[in-house]
């Protein structure tokens, strides 16, 4: 198997309203069954999701874990605001979003965004962001491509951060190995793999941080595509997940 990656250049800030699938379908031309990583942050600000600080009101549990952690009251009520359970509070706030992804302070960000008093949330729903965008990418070029939107992670136990696959379309999550056997005949009984946040890790590379950073990356010749639309077999089911089960039990 042979692919190839590359970023998209000249990809302008992008604005709310701003159609991602046409500027993209502007800027480069896709082959059938190309794997479309797009940046969370420009998702997020098509769909208009940046908060002024200033409209959001924090209430005395966020700023008594505000206190703790040294950290804006009203950016922690944001972080609270996005999320369906908090695993941990301090040092820092870990926490289960709406679409069921675990991640520190609910992926909110400052970084990359218009206005020192602004914050960007990630996309409401991002699977039903990256349908979309799949689908208005083929109305624009005819090519049936995978899309998957990717945020900046930091992992357990590592130093560093990485590309995590949050919402994806037209590809699966994972690839199961499990039950084909290795190169010595032996058949594999765990080896499930995560190929979304493999492909989101590498086109992080690509895409790069700061300013200098490009939102778009192309990977072709993977031949992964699949009808088939969502992260959720990505997220440990909570009675298999020990590590939750633990943090649960400390905050008790």
């Amino acid at each position: 198997m042979n692919a190839t990656a590359f970023a998209v250049e000249k990809i302008p800030l992008i604005k709310k309203g701003d159609d991602i699938a046409r500027i993209l379908s502007e800027q480069t031309e896709l082959k059938e069954h190309d794997i479309v990583v797009i940046s969370s942050t420009i998702v997020s600000k098509s769909e208009g999701r940046i908060v002024p600080m200033d409209t959001v009101k924090a209430t005395q549990r966020a700023k008594i874990i505000a206190k703790r952690n040294d950290n804006d009251p009203r950016f922690v009520q944001a972080v609270l605001d996005e999320s369906e359970e908090v695993l941990l509070e301090s040092p820092f706030l870990l926490v289960r979003t709406r679409n069921g992804s675990i991640c520190v302070n609910a992926g909110i960000d400052h970084s990359n965004v218009e206005g020192s008093d602004n914050i960007l949330l990630l996309p409401e729903d991002p699977d039903k962001s990256a349908r979309k965008l799949k689908e208005s990418i083929l109305k624009y070029t005819g090519k049936n491509v995978s899309v998957v939107i990717t945020d900046t992670n930091g992992r357990a136990f590592r130093m560093g951060q990485t590309g995590a696959a949050i919402g994806i379309a037209g590809i699966k999550a994972t690839r199961d190995w499990r039950g084909t056997e290795d190169l010595f005949g032996r058949v594999l009984e765990v080896k499930n793999e995560a190929v979304v946040d493999e492909i989101a890790g590498f086109a992080n590379i690509l895409m790069g941080e700061g300013n200098g950073g490009m939102p778009v990356v192309i990977i072709r010749g993977l031949n992964l595509y699949h009808e088939s639309y969502g992260i959720r077999e990505l997220f440990r089911p909570e009675k298999e997940d020990e590590i939750r089960k633990a943090l649960k039990a400390r905050s008790v």
